[in-house]
């Protein structure tokens, strides 16, 4: 069962879908969906041309001459995957989406960003890939015959909150994509936030009426866009970093945000934070995260 409100984080999917095992004896349609389902997470919801499908390592997968493990290697080093994700993108938006594709979480800290940049300077892309379908922690999560799946949602050792809210940051729904479905296009979506270990406001993917975070975007620069209402903290209270995103123009047939960011900050003294949460709502914003400077 989908566990509280993170059914309209994006992650419904893989909290209603047992984690996908290859076992011997199969039917063909059963190892079709396996096949289907490697192809979803590896190259992260992406849309595969029949052209485009790696023929040669389905086969051998369906003879049992490759294991899931070995078919989502096949994958990982072909020209599907190279030219989308390694050829066109920055080398920390490749790593980021190696951790989600493979391992099914994001990067845990600067260190380990680090690690993988200096992997592609000194071994190259082969290396870069191996380096996390030949690690302890895939074989304990996936081993040879499990299809990895996105898992970074979910409270684990050695896995930190912050790492959880990048999370959703990577993963905007089960119809987004990796290839064309960012808000961010090729940038890296975490950066600045693995570097400075800081967490991101967790909003839902999914459009409605109001906006309700489909357009989120973390500023470039911390703070780019503020607003203050206040003039500090004082006989007017402690101050309060509100951010908001979703911003629509009610009646008009274009919804998108009104401002050039999709999502903006604003100052507020604490004698304030009732007016300004009700001015907010009332131009069609969607709050995102409230807190103390």
């Amino acid at each position: 069962m989908t566990f509280g409100p993170a059914s309209r984080l994006g992650v419904a999917l893989f909290e209603e879908t047992d984690p996908i095992e290859s076992i011997p004896g199969q039917r063909a349609d059963e190892q079709e969906a396996i096949i289907r389902a490697i192809y979803r997470q590896i190259l992260g919801n992406a849309y595969v041309m029949e052209s485009e499908r790696a023929s040669v390592a389905e086969s051998q997968f369906k003879r049992g001459e490759l294991s899931v493990r070995e078919f989502v290697r096949a994958i990982a080093k072909s020209d599907l995957y190279s030219s989308r994700f390694f050829e066109t993108t920055p080398r920390y938006r490749f790593i980021e989406l190696n951790f989600k594709h493979f391992l099914g979480r994001t990067p845990k800290d600067l260190e380990e960003m680090r690690v993988h940049s200096t992997l592609l300077d000194n071994g190259g892309y082969e290396a870069e890939i191996d380096s996390y379908l030949d690690s302890d922690e895939y074989q304990a999560t996936f081993g040879e015959d499990f299809v990895p799946y996105l898992r970074g949602y979910k409270t684990s050792a050695g896995i930190s909150m912050v790492s959880f809210t990048h999370t959703f940051a990577m993963q905007r729904g089960a119809s987004s994509s990796d290839l064309k479905g960012s808000i961010s296009g090729i940038n890296p979506v975490l950066n600045r936030n693995v570097i400075n270990n800081t967490p991101i406001p967790v909003v839902s993917p999914s459009a409605g009426s109001a906006g309700n975070g489909w357009s989120f975007q973390e500023s470039n620069v911390r703070d780019a866009g503020l607003t203050r209402l206040g003039s500090g903290a004082g006989e007017n209270g402690k101050m309060f970093r509100i951010e908001v995103t979703g911003y629509a123009s009610p009646g008009k047939v274009n919804r998108i945000s009104k401002f050039r960011r999709s999502n903006k900050v604003y100052y507020v003294p604490f004698n304030r934070l009732s007016d300004e949460y009700k001015r907010i709502h009332a131009t069609g914003g969607v709050i995102s995260s409230i807190t103390p400077c």
